[in-house]
């Protein structure tokens, strides 16, 4: 038979974390919880008996005493294939995993794209399950946010919705680069060295990042005196077998271009390769400028300009939106827009 005194010796309780402190029940629970109604000195002698005990905080007893069960969600719209080999989805989660270790709270990972993984996915997110989502690479009539602010459940995007770009849209709480504001440095930079047929690869049209990036492309040529050619646009999903073929289209209708600004990394790697298929120099016949900044740019033959966005960053002030918004803490906006910035290396 287990006796009670077993169970203390195979795992330690809140009385012997108590008795090892020299403080009360009260306040060993206290401190496990969070409250700030602790001393300093009953907080450290507590945390001491934790650490020397290795007591561990029963996680169902404490969900029912804050009613909170400290883990997070991390929810993105993409296939694992694209979620584990492109650097910036491991730079968001590493940025968000640096905020989240100065908290209690625990992030799980859930890929949402499948018909089967969404029903997974949405059945699972609850208050009973998770305190708050961040949501990732959100496509603009994904119902995901809609879903889960109607269940009461914190939530932050990574980027700002494309249904946000649109004066009427309903507030949304996300972080964002200043995606427009970077595209326009690159088309300025291609336009101030001479470049006068400057095409671009654009992202997805129904994603905030996909919209923005073009808008700062149009607005760039339409200054530089150019004005827009729909012939110089191309479409493509930020892959780098989209950039490349992307970039075939464009070649094939304006075979004279001499610059192009793709709107990521990955997608610029696949227009390259294109390039070189098809007897063009980089970048002496046609410039490139990417956008992300991602290690491939520097693995690149010739290494690649590009706009950098700082992915980790990003990650870490989603993590910190999101936190607020679990604790109730005021905010003075929603949203938090990062600068972007302009590498310049030898492909243009």
């Amino acid at each position: 038979m287990t006796t009670q005194r077993t169970r203390s010796l195979g795992r330690p309780t809140l009385d012997a974390v108590a008795a090892r402190a020299g403080v009360g029940r009260g306040t060993v629970s206290r401190v496990v919880n969070g409250s700030p109604q602790v001393s300093p000195e009953a907080r450290a002698a507590v945390q001491q008996a934790i650490a020397e005990l290795g007591y561990v905080p029963n996680r169902a007893a404490r969900a029912l005493v804050t009613q909170r069960t400290d883990s997070v969600a991390l929810v993105v719209s993409e296939s694992g294939d694209r979620i584990f080999t492109e650097p910036f989805f491991a730079g968001i989660v590493r940025g968000i995993s640096s905020a989240l270790v100065e908290t209690p709270m625990q992030l799980w990972l859930a890929m949402a794209q499948s018909p089967v993984e969404r029903e997974r996915v949405e059945h699972h997110l609850t208050n009973q399950h998770v305190d708050g989502v961040l949501l990732l690479s959100l496509h603009d009539a994904d119902p995901l946010p809609t879903l889960l602010e109607e269940r009461g459940l914190p939530t932050v995007l990574g980027g700002r919705p494309a249904r946000m770009l649109h004066p009427d849209a309903r507030p949304a709480w996300f972080v964002d680069v200043d995606n427009a504001g970077g595209a326009r440095q690159a088309v300025e930079y291609l336009a101030d060295r001479g470049r006068h047929r400057i095409a671009t690869i654009a992202g997805p049209q129904d994603m905030g990042a996909g919209l923005a990036r073009l808008s700062g492309y149009r607005e760039a040529v339409r200054t530089a005196g150019f004005g827009v050619n729909p012939d110089l646009i191309a479409y493509g999903d930020f892959s780098e077998g989209s950039g490349a073929a992307a970039m075939r289209r464009l070649l094939e209708v304006c075979p004279d271009l001499d610059a192009v600004f793709v709107a990521s990394d990955l997608m610029a790697f696949g227009a390259l390769r294109t390039l070189r298929e098809s007897g063009r120099r980089v970048p002496q016949d046609v410039a490139v400028i990417g956008f992300d900044d991602a290690p491939v740019a520097r693995q690149t033959e010739p290494p690649l300009t590009s706009v950098f966005q700082p992915v980790e960053e990003m990650g870490r002030q989603m993590a910190r939106l999101l936190v607020a918004r679990i604790r109730g803490e005021e905010l003075l906006a929603p949203y938090v827009v990062l600068d972007t910035q302009l590498v310049q290396r030898a492909s243009a």
